[in-house]
């Protein structure tokens, strides 16, 4: 009966008693409860969507986006201002506000007809004038007030309840603030339609407001639209407020007494210490002083210094793990729910009972590779999902051909389809230090698109043929194709092959059952192979420095699993040619693949553009490097690669990694963008030095790729003059698309840095830093600041701040024995070192990159989140007699990192007498795959490693 009207397909459920409508200001002000998996039958309407989009800005639109594409969610929407005849046109006089609601009760009246009068139908609003003229006007029609909708048809809903109490009591307090400052100075804001109209005219001028949230009453910046920052002016309206949901602690009791007389109206902390603190209406103050809690804002009036919100859900206790993983990841706005069973109902199937099958047809479209190409993976240790395989061979000719193939992702991901959507959504898979949200569900990305050793799979690949001497490409294919791997090799048996150490044979599982003759002769080409691709990508990678890319890597790490996926032990990674011959073939894909979706969609091709920097922001770099005598140009890309090479120091190799670091940090990250956007000279990848980029090989953590791999199938239906049977993104949306998945992207690496800094910072918080060893480490100076210097400690790969004058304003003093202490005195700082003076004359000098042995310890806060604290002990290295016992130790503790930090938290929850159900169902909202990813050895691994995420030089 409704299917016409509902688009994707989704229909309302059958066995709803009524249908419910909610107005443009239910829809504005209760969007949390109408989320409520309870509440069915809902009916959007295209005019109080739009209202939203509008008002509410596009972090809430986005939420309801989300909501009505949810199969979860029995919601549709009903595009009535495009129905003939539910479109009613705005009358001479009318305000915005009541048009909206006479335009919803219309679509509602004419609904409830075309059910055939069959189905009674409620619509909500929080118009009281509203309610009693159309009230009683069409029988099986009900106009009725939220609030009165909870009480008579959710009665038992009491977590909807509450929440609607709060937000009723927070817009009173609103209501009642705005009378009582019905005098003040200030202009009122002027209505939606008079600023849309300036705009349009020319007479008001659109930007982004940013208030400084000390200084919040005298101090703001104006970022304008087409208006230079130094134009005066003043703020007449406001088009959307960029609000979302923040993460706030409750005052302890004291804190509450000590806000006033209204304990029932008081001040929350946001856990983000950037935003100033919340107002919020509740009678569960003290009950909830110990949790985190999530509110959202609701107004923020002129005449306050702070914004007033309403209380959403608890997250868990301050300090468990659960909660405060939970904490991060709605303060990056992350919310990975487990994939719904419409979206599984999409997904192919894969069981012992019923295996998964190339088909025929497959098998006549696609080039098949199985028996003609030796085709392998080189991985991390454990991996279990492979986007990437590589194939070498000689041609009959005696050129070679290279082939990079990349899991077929598309082929189980149709264009909009639930799944689809909800990986558009992600737009990437999410790693924290202990697990991982996936982007696809597990059946793909470690079953049928993990190209898996001895199986058949899809994959789309690009081949070329080379010159047999000088690896010339001589021309390219592009295609889908079925391989099966013949091995899944791990970096360090490949490396081990390539030096001719042939005894790692014994741990490749696919020589195991051979005999001696048949190993040998497998032995030979898969050695001759890894040889090949090794030559091939020694040569590519020479073209790319002679361009100038530049090599701009921090401490990596190897993670080694157990058998049940937790982790094992992390180990520094070793640099192996190997790690770069399989990056280098990845980028050749990924270049080769960007200029022919370009040549083919000139204005609607995914591309990834690097920027080159601002030259004064290497000033410090340049600075630092001069405090070891070392030069660096910095006039292009390959004038600075050439100077970081040649800025080793041959006792002290930190010194090139932190040149390297504070190269990176001076660069701005690498974005996702449409070719029809920008011109073509701001195509190039600086730091790859490459004309045009794109990501292409690793769709089944990337929503980019899949985009590409898209991009790249139309390209060549195209080529053939055949029909393109996806539908592509235009430029526009295509550019929509790219800032969601930039966004999404600097939420992954944000909140990966910030769950490394929370496992840090819980591994030490229970070691007492005066007498645990573990404590005290060898630390290196890479900044100089007025009062103190930065130091990165190679053994935790923490980087943080040591001040030289303490609160009480008194100064580092170091003495015969080197031991520190705090003494009256002053500081002096030069261009590359800080000198402490005491007032008895003793001076100590701390130059850049000089070592320092540093304590380690946790600042503790309530609020917000903990934070390392370094403290300089004494102005020589930390020492250990027996450096290799000083090498395992590190070992160990870097793996204790994680386990002992899980352990104790595990203790701790078996411990407790009484278990918070909240924290045991956000865990399960939350907690989708455990368990460290292996794809981030190569790109993406960021904890405990010198690069500040923050900074990344994301490629």
């Amino acid at each position: 009966m409704t299917g016409s009207l509902l688009s994707d397909g989704k229909l309302l459920s059958s066995d709803v008693i009524h249908y419910m409508i909610p107005d443009w200001k239910v829809v504005q002000d209760y969007l949390e409860i109408l989320e409520f998996p309870e509440l069915k039958g809902i009916i959007f309407m295209q005019t109080a969507c739009q209202t939203v989009q509008h008002q509410k800005g596009r972090r809430q639109y986005n939420k309801l986006r989300n909501l009505l594409k949810d199969a979860r969610h029995d919601c549709i929407l009903f595009a009535n201002e495009f129905q003939q005849h539910c479109y009613l046109p705005r009358e001479r006089g009318e305000s915005m506000e009541k048009w909206q609601t006479r335009s919803i009760y219309n679509a509602a009246v004419w609904y409830f007809h075309h059910c055939q009068d069959r189905m009674p139908i409620v619509m909500v609003t929080e118009d009281k004038e509203a309610i009693q003229q159309y009230g009683s006007e069409t029988e099986g029609l009900f106009v009725i007030s939220f609030k009165n909708y909870l009480d008579n048809f959710w009665p038992d809903l009491k977590a909807a309840h509450e929440l609607c109490d709060s937000i009723l009591q927070s817009r009173r307090e609103r209501e009642n603030e705005s009378q009582e400052s019905h005098g003040k100075e200030y202009a009122e804001h002027l209505p939606l339609e008079v600023l849309e109209a300036g705009i349009k005219s020319g007479r008001y001028i659109q930007g982004i407001l940013n208030v400084n949230k000390h200084r919040a009453q005298i101090e703001a910046f104006v970022r304008l639209q087409g208006a230079s920052c130094k134009d005066s002016g003043r703020v007449v309206g406001i088009l959307q407020k960029n609000w979302r949901d923040y993460v706030v602690t409750f005052p302890s009791k004291e804190e509450v007494q000590s806000q006033g007389k209204n304990a029932q109206k008081i001040l929350v902390t946001p856990w983000d210490y950037r935003i100033p603190k919340i107002r919020i209406s509740t009678q569960q103050a003290e009950a909830l002083q110990d949790f985190r809690v999530v509110v959202r804002i609701d107004s923020w009036e002129s005449t306050s210094v702070y914004p007033n919100g309403h209380f959403v859900r608890v997250l868990g206790r301050i300090g468990d793990l659960e909660g405060e993983i939970a904490t991060i990841l709605v303060e990056n706005s992350i919310s990975v729910v487990p994939f719904s069973e419409a979206q599984m109902c999409e997904m192919p199937v894969n069981t012992p009972g019923n295996p998964w099958k190339v088909s025929p047809e497959e098998e006549r479209e696609r080039k098949d590779l199985r028996e003609t190409h030796l085709v392998f993976s080189i991985d991390p240790k454990g991996c279990e999902d492979v986007d990437d395989t590589l194939s070498v061979r000689t041609l009959t000719n005696g050129n070679l051909e290279l082939g990079v193939h990349i899991a077929d992702v598309t082929h189980f991901v149709p264009p909009n389809s639930y799944i689809d959507i909800e990986a558009r959504t992600r737009a990437t898979t999410y790693y924290l230090a202990d697990r991982r949200y996936d982007m696809l569900p597990s059946i793909l990305s470690a079953d049928l698109c993990s190209l898996l050793g001895g199986v058949d799979r899809y994959a789309v690949s690009v081949i070329w043929e080379l010159d047999k001497t000088s690896y010339e490409i001589k021309k390219v294919w592009y295609g889908r194709t079925i391989i099966r791997s013949a091995y899944k090799l791990f970096y360090e048996a490949a490396q081990e092959l390539l030096d001719g150490n042939f005894h790692i044979v014994d741990d490749i599982p696919e020589f195991r059952d051979l005999d001696e003759k048949s190993r040998q002769a497998k032995l030979e080409e898969l050695v001759w192979a890894i040889g090949k691709l090794t030559d091939i990508a020694r040569h590519i990678r020479a073209k790319r420095d002679h361009c100038g890319a530049l090599e701009l890597e921090g401490v990596e790490i190897r993670v080694q699993l157990d058998e049940k996926k937790n982790i094992h032990d992390l180990i520094p990674k070793q640099p192996l040619e190997v790690h770069e011959t399989v990056a280098e073939c990845m980028i050749l894909a990924n270049h080769w693949v960007a200029k022919k979706i370009w040549e083919s969609f000139p204005h609607q091709a995914l591309l990834r553009q690097h920027p080159p920097p601002h030259q004064e922001f290497f000033s410090e770099l340049r600075e630092c490097a001069k405090a070891k005598a070392f030069f660096i140009d910095t006039r292009s890309n390959k004038t600075l690669a050439d100077s970081l090479d040649n800025a080793n120091d041959p006792n002290d190799p930190i010194v090139n990694r932190l040149l390297r670091s504070m190269a990176t940090q001076a660069m701005s990250n690498a974005l996702y963008f449409s070719t029809g956007s920008c011109a073509e000279e701001e195509f190039h990848h600086y730091g790859l030095a490459l004309d045009k980029y794109t990501h292409f090989t690793s769709p089944i953590r990337r929503y980019s790729d899949i985009v590409v791999h898209r991009l790249l199938m139309a390209a060549i239906s195209k080529d053939k003059k055949m029909e393109i049977k996806d539908n592509l993104f235009s430029n526009k949306d295509l550019e929509e698309l790219c800032r969601h998945i930039n966004n999404r992207n600097r939420a992954a690496q944000h909140s990966q840095k910030q769950s490394t800094e929370l496992f840090q910072c819980m591994y030490f918080k229970d070691k007492d830093p005066e007498n645990e060893e573990r404590c005290i480490s060898d630390g290196v100076i890479y900044s100089i600041r007025t009062n103190g210097v930065l130091v990165f400690i190679p053994r935790f790969g923490i980087k943080g701040a040591a001040y030289l004058r303490n609160k009480d304003g008194l100064v580092i003093s170091c003495g015969s024995d080197s031991r520190s202490e705090w003494k009256p005195g002053s500081l002096q700082r030069f261009q590359n070192k800080i000198t402490s003076t005491t007032t008895g004359g003793e001076s100590v000098t701390f130059h850049l990159f000089d070592h320092v042995t540093v304590r380690i310890s946790v600042q503790a806060s309530r609020c917000h989140s903990d934070t390392i604290r370094l403290e300089i002990i004494s102005n020589k290295p930390y020492m250990i007699p027996d450096t290799e016992l000083f090498h395992q130790s590190s070992l160990l503790l870097k793996s204790d990192l994680v386990k002992e930090v899980t352990r104790s938290v595990e203790e701790a929850q078996l411990a407790q007498e009484v278990k918070v159900n909240v924290i045991q169902e956000d865990y399960q909202k939350y907690c989708q795959t455990k368990g460290r990813s292996l794809y981030t050895l190569l790109e993406e691994i960021r904890d405990l490693a010198l690069l500040d995420v923050s900074n990344s030089y994301g490629m």
